[in-house]
């Protein structure tokens, strides 16, 4: 029972980070934004992080230009595209698109990796992509044709991308590794190669309401959507496994759009509904032959 409510607090934790963002929109830079919850999170964890990364200092260096790209995808460009991103959209609108992952990630694994894809499964990316297209159109055929789409939707996708490049490029992560040595390199490098960025945003002069509900709002990313979903999914993950623990990932625009409705009072439309519906359709056809898969060599493996 602990483990479901720990897998899901964790989406909850990922979906109160882009309502928080776009609360905050219009009172803090984006850049500088992902550059102060990530540094606040370096500064947390660093007294644990540090041992474990100077013990597996061998292994880091041998694996650097890996670990580099994996850092730079994540903790570096993932959050920094979605932040700006909710500049122009909705949260709603954002954690609905963040859905449409699974299906991209199915895509690149075929182009990347030459992984095949069945009729079923070019079905479900079809049929997803679909719905991605109603969200930025708003069903509205003129726009989808105009290619005239909301900017921060396109941030929101370019995210999207960037973390699909990420799940695909895990595989080629360090064995050796154990996941909070990962993680914690990916906070360092990540942080560091936002620096230079986040810092020039910072002192460029743009005004910032440094009240309560930034300070509240960074110190709640750093903590809720970082260091505790990584733990609660890590403990989940361990107690009920990969697959089942995966599902959880779909309460995220669940979350997303139920707390943007309470907390920044906007609006769902006919096209959400739409939106959301192709694109769990796609995801369910698109993955569902790799986990049959995956089940049947499991059961193979056990015979």
């Amino acid at each position: 029972m602990k483990a479901y409510l720990l897998l899901a607090l964790t989406p909850l934790f990922w979906a109160g980070n882009v309502v928080t963002a776009r609360a905050i929109h219009a009172d803090l830079d984006p850049v500088a934004l992902a550059f102060l919850r990530w540094l606040l999170v370096l500064l947390m964890i660093l007294p644990w992080a540090l041992p474990r990364i100077w013990r597996s200092r061998e292994v880091i260096r041998t694996h650097l230009p890996i670990l580099l790209l994996l850092s730079v995808l994540s903790v570096a460009s993932f959050n920094t595209f979605i932040y700006m991103g909710l500049q122009d959209t909705g949260a709603s609108n954002a954690a609905l698109l963040q859905s449409a992952a699974p299906v991209v990630i199915v895509l690149l694994n075929s182009m990347l990796l030459r992984e095949p894809i069945s009729l079923r499964q070019w079905a479900g990316i079809l049929v997803s992509l679909t719905g991605v297209a109603v969200l930025v159109s708003q069903a509205n055929l003129a726009t989808l044709l105009a290619l005239e789409f909301n900017r921060g939707d396109i941030w929101i996708g370019v995210a999207v991308l960037t973390w699909s490049v990420y799940s695909v490029a895990l595989r080629w992560r360090p064995q050796a590794l154990d996941g909070f040595t990962l993680f914690s390199v990916s906070v360092v490098v990540g942080t560091l190669a936002l620096a230079p960025f986040g810092i020039w945003h910072l002192g460029e002069g743009v005004e910032i309401n440094w009240g309560l509900p930034v300070l509240s709002a960074i110190i709640y990313m750093a903590v809720g959507p970082s260091i505790l979903a990584y733990l609660f999914w890590n403990r989940g993950v361990a107690e009920l496994g990969a697959a089942r623990a995966g599902l959880f990932i779909h309460l995220i625009p669940v979350f997303g759009v139920l707390m943007s409705v309470l907390f920044l009072d906007e609006s769902l439309y006919l096209f959400h509904g739409a939106g959301i519906l192709l694109i769990f359709t796609g995801i369910y056809l698109a993955t569902m032959n790799r986990n049959k898969t995956r089940k049947n060599r499991e059961t193979a493996k056990t015979t």
